[in-house]
């Protein structure tokens, strides 16, 4: 799973930088950013932030979407209500079968930059939250897919988005051990070298099948984890610098 994240205002100049396109990189802190919700130290799907993706047809230059994909299909309000928190994640293994993803899969890939993301573990009836990120700190690649919609009351269209998912590592094992789950899941984190792949137009069956290929689980020794304060409730503290930062809870066992 991957309902809560960290995405900083560098994080989202990733691509530009790596291209030295200083233009691109001018545009988005001064024209985009002021559009989302970022910089984001701790955000819930289930808000539905304002953040920024690069999409198959814009690789190189982002564009404002809203977390909690909204299938082309969906035709007004109360629909998009029923379905939109069902949608912040969509299970890898089956993204090209299931109607809500099967179309974006297809034919509307994006990766989402984020610092980090965060996860709870369950210990003695109690949830503990934890803070994941890149061992290097530089920011994740989120393989996600996104979707156009129109809103056929207002004639509005905004762009929406889901985090594609894959099976835990080791370490997501042992953190995100929900009872209530089947098996631990994680965010599906692009290598560098294959961010470019995940945003290939598809073909034929062949260049599905590589895409499938590209959902596997990042290197456990590639990250690094810890305990950070509440997430949920009255101890929550909000979308603040701090959030990220390492709490002890002395009663925890890990």
């Amino acid at each position: 799973m991957c309902y809560d994240i960290k995405a900083s205002l560098e994080a989202q100049l990733t691509r530009a930088q790596r291209e030295q396109d200083y233009q691109a990189i001018e545009e988005i802190l001064e024209k985009l950013i002021p559009l989302t919700d970022l910089p984001i130290h701790h955000a819930s799907g289930f808000s539905h932030p304002e953040v920024l993706i690069y999409t198959d047809r814009s690789p190189y230059f982002p564009e404002v979407a809203i977390w909690g994909l909204v299938p082309h299909w969906v035709r007004n309000q109360e629909q998009l209500k029923k379905l939109w928190n069902s949608t912040l994640n969509a299970r890898g293994e089956t993204i090209f079968e299931k109607p809500s993803f099967r179309t974006s899969a297809r034919n509307n890939r994006c990766i989402i930059y984020v610092d980090g993301f965060y996860e709870h573990h369950h210990f003695k009836g109690k949830t503990y939250p934890f803070y994941v990120h890149r061992k290097d700190k530089k920011p994740m690649a989120f393989a996600g897919l996104w979707s156009e919609w129109r809103n056929d009351d207002t004639g509005g269209v905004i762009n929406t988005f889901t985090i594609v998912t894959t099976q835990g590592n080791p370490l997501l094992a042992k953190i995100h051990n929900n009872p209530k789950l089947k098996e631990p899941r994680m965010p599906l984190i692009l290598p560098q070298e294959l961010e470019d792949k995940w945003l290939e137009h598809l073909d034929d069956e062949l260049d599905q099948q590589a895409i499938g290929k590209l959902i596997q689980s990042y290197p456990e020794e590639e990250l690094r984890a810890h305990t950070v304060t509440r997430l949920r409730g009255k101890d929550y503290v909000g979308n603040v610098e701090e959030i990220s930062n390492p709490v002890t809870y002395a009663e925890l066992e890990f």
